[in-house]
C-alpha cells in the first residue's frame, strides 16, 4: 500500500485524491494521535486550522474541522493564512496541533493537508506513520471512539489570528524599512494580505501585484515559480527590491532593482552575514541541502561561516538545525527558517529580514548578494534506468571520480535517484557553463548505459 504521506503532508488533486472523506478520516485519526485528553478530563485538546484561498480548501477545511469536532476537539479557524502563520499561531496559543490546507506552489487542482504538532512544529515520520494507521484501520472497519453531548469539539473563528502573526513578524524586525520601494508578489496565495501588511507596517512603500486571489487562480504566473511578472513590476516602478512568495507562503525569492532574480541560497548568504554581525548566527554555522550553489558554500567559507549539507528537504534541514542548535538553514527554491523566530520557513519573514539588511546598511540588494557567485549548474535526468543502482555501480563510480578530477575544486557533481520516478538526476557545477554541459552530458550517458 503506498504511503498517503509525502515529504510535505497529503497532497493530491483535490476532490479526486484528495476527497472530503479522507480530509475528515485523517483529521480524526490526527486527533487520535496528537490531541489526547489527560485522564481527569480537565484539558480539552484544541487545533488552529488555516488554508490557503484555493477554491477547494473551502470543503476540505468543513471535512477537516468536523473530522476534529467529532474526535472531541476544539477547533479555532483561522481562515486564509500561510503556513509559517498557522505554525506560529498553533504554537503561540497552545493548540496541541494544527491543519494547514495547501499544496503550496502547486497547481491550483491540487490540494493538501499538513499537519502541525504541538508546538508548531512538523511532524517525525513516527507521527505520520501512527496517524497513517489508525486511518487505514477505520477504512478498514474499525470504529472510532466517538464523543457524545459536551464531549464534542466547539468552533469559533479566530479572526485575531491576522494580527497576531503580524505582531509577531514586526517584533523581530532588527530595524525598520522605511524609504525602500518594494514590490510584493503574493502569488494569489496566503500571503496575498499578510505580506503587504507586514512590509507596509515596517515602513516600506509597497507596490503589489498577485495579491487578488478568486480561489482558481493561486500561482498561476505569478509567485516564487513565475517571477517574470515581479522583475518586470520592479524595473518599472523603480522600486529597491521585489519579494515573491509561493501559495501557502513558506518560500521566499527576491528580486534585485535591475530585475535580476536573487535566489535562497543568496538570500541565505546575506542573511548568514547579518546574523553573524548581530552576533546570533550561533555556533557561526549554516544549514543547508546538498543542491545548494558551490557558490554558496565557496563564498561562506571565504567569510568564515561554516556550512553544513542536509538530504533534499527543508524538513532534513530543520532536523538537523534542531539536532545541532543552529539557528539559519534552507534551500535553494527559498525555504530559509531562522528558527529563533519560526519553526518552519517562512516566506514573509525571510522577505522582511532581507529587506532590513538592505535599510539597515544602506547598500543594493545586488551589492548584497554578490558576496557569493552563483557557479553555472547542469541538471540532466535519466529516465528509465534501475535508480536503486545509482550508488552501487562501478562503472557510475568511475565516471563521478573522474568527473570530479576534472572539475577540481571549483566544480561538483551530485547524482540523486527521483523519489517517485524510475529516473537519475544528474547535477553538475562548474566555474564554465560549457564544461558543465560537457561533463553532465557524458555522466548522463554513462548513467543510461549502466544502468538502463
Amino acid at each position: 500500500m503506498a504511503r498517503l504521506f509525502g515529504t510535505d503532508g497529503v497532497r493530491g488533486v483535490a476532490n479526486a485524491d484528495l476527497t472530503a472523506e479522507m480530509a475528515l478520516g485523517l483529521s480524526v485519526a490526527a486527533a487520535h494521535v496528537l490531541g489526547k485528553s489527560d485522564a481527569q478530563g480537565d484539558h480539552r485538546p484544541k487545533a488552529v486550522v488555516g488554508r490557503d484561498p484555493r477554491a477547494s480548501g473551502e470543503f476540505l477545511e468543513s471535512a477537516v474541522v468536523a473530522g476534529l469536532a467529532s474526535a472531541g476537539v476544539d477547533v479555532l479557524r483561522v481562515g486564509v493564512l500561510p503556513t509559517p502563520a498557522v505554525a506560529y499561531l498553533t504554537g503561540a496559543l497552545g493548540a496541541d496541533l494544527g491543519v494547514m490546507l495547501s499544496a503550496s506552489h502547486n497547481p491550483m487542482p491540487d490540494n493538501g493537508i499538513k499537519f502541525i504538532a504541538r508546538g508548531g512544529h512538523k511532524l517525525s515520520d513516527d507521527l505520520e506513520d501512527r496517524i497513517e494507521e489508525l486511518y487505514h484501520k477505520h477504512e478498514h472497519g474499525e470504529p472510532w471512539a466517538r464523543p457524545t453531548g459536551a464531549g464534542v469539539g466547539r468552533v469559533r473563528k479566530y479572526d485575531e489570528g491576522f494580527d497576531r502573526y503580524v505582531a509577531h513578524l514586526l517584533g523581530v524586525m532588527p530595524n525598520r524599512l522605511d524609504g525602500l520601494k518594494i514590490v510584493i508578489d503574493g502569488a494569489h496565495g496566503a500571503a496575498a494580505r499578510v505580506s503587504p501588511e507586514a512590509f507596509q507596517r515596517a515602513g516600506a512603500e509597497v507596490i503589489t501585484i498577485g495579491t487578488d486571489p478568486t480561489g482558481l487562480n493561486i500561482n498561476d504566473g505569478y509567485g516564487s515559480t513565475h517571477l517574470e511578472k515581479l522583475q518586470a513590476a520592479v524595473v518599472e516602478n523603480g522600486a529597491d527590491l521585489g519579494i515573491a512568495h509561493d501559495g501557502d507562503a513558506d518560500r521566499c525569492l527576491a528580486v534585485d532593482a535591475a530585475g535580476q532574480e536573487i535566489d535562497g541560497d543568496q538570500i541565505m548568504a546575506v542573511l548568514a552575514l547579518a546574523m553573524r554581525d548581530a552576533g546570533t548566527l550561533r555556533k557561526n554555522t549554516v544549514v543547508a541541502t546538498v543542491m545548494s550553489n558551490l557558490g554558496f558554500k565557496l563564498a561562506l567559507e571565504r567569510e568564515g561561516v561554516e556550512i553544513l549539507q542536509t538530504a533534499v528537504g527543508d524538513r532534513y534541514v530543520l532536523e538537523e538545525m534542531k539536532r545541532g542548535g543552529y539557528a539559519l538553514g534552507g534551500e535553494q527554491s527559498g525555504h530559509v527558517i531562522v528558527l529563533d523566530h519560526a519553526t518552519t520557513g517562512d516566506g514573509t519573514l525571510t522577505g522582511l529580514l532581507l529587506a532590513a539588511r538592505v535599510a539597515a546598511t544602506g547598500r543594493s540588494l545586488a551589492e548584497l548578494a554578490g558576496v557569493m557567485e552563483r557557479l553555472p549548474q547542469v541538471l540532466v535526468n535519466v529516465p528509465d534506468v534501475d535508480k536503486s543502482r545509482v550508488g552501487s555501480s562501478p562503472e557510475v563510480g568511475a565516471a563521478v571520480a573522474e568527473a570530479e578530477r576534472e572539475l577540481g575544486e571549483t566544480g561538483r557533481v551530485l547524482l540523486r535517484s527521483s523519489g517517485t520516478e524510475p529516473l537519475v538526476r544528474v547535477m553538475v557545477e562548474a566555474a564554465d557553463i560549457d564544461q558543465a554541459r560537457s561533463v553532465a552530458g557524458r555522466l548522463a550517458d554513462v548513467v543510461k548505459s549502466a544502468l538502463g
